[in-house]
């Protein structure tokens, strides 16, 4: 496996494995898939500032990716980054979040303009969660039923860390 920067080549295997978890899971609370366009954008927002995306490369393929983002518009949050963390529905139960994560906070340590990583994880998910705990994020409370999908009130749970 193979850790690097995202590239603009890699935009359709990212969009897929977002629009999977999108169609079939609720490790987001999107409810449409994105096009390309509306990805385009959320692509260069990364890899800029404070904001690093990474992908787990496998046999070539992508098989997952890691991303920092703005947690808030404000600019007094600026220290604070959102993680992000997908894994294709093939290429998961291998490890390949666990050397994600590992790979994202240890950038997030050496950045001086990062303080703290924020990670909203909707409420229920063990595997997140397992991770997010083995990595020393605190949790810090969960907004309970402010999503419906899949006709279910979902929660999420609010973890951080700081990394300074």
């Amino acid at each position: 496996m193979n850790i690097r920067k995202a590239e603009i080549g890699d935009l359709q295997e990212l969009l897929d494995i977002y629009n999977y978890e999108v169609e079939h899971g609720v490790a987001t609370l999107d409810l449409q898939p994105k096009n390309i366009v509306e990805w385009e954008k959320w692509f260069s927002a990364h890899n800029v500032d404070n904001h690093p995306l990474f992908v787990a490369e496998k046999e070539g393929k992508v098989a997952g990716y890691a991303s920092l983002s703005a947690y808030r518009e404000k600019e007094a949050y600026r220290t604070t980054v959102e993680l992000s963390i997908y894994i294709g529905p093939q290429y998961r139960r291998q490890g390949i979040a666990t050397v994600l994560m590992e790979f994202i906070l240890e950038q997030a340590r050496r950045d001086e303009r990062i303080h703290t990583v924020v990670s909203v994880i909707t409420a229920g998910n063990a595997a997140s969660t397992r991770l997010h705990e083995k990595f020393g994020f605190e949790f810090c409370g969960t907004i309970r039923e402010v999503g419906m999908k899949f006709g279910q009130y979902q929660g999420i749970d609010n973890y951080r860390l700081t990394v300074e």
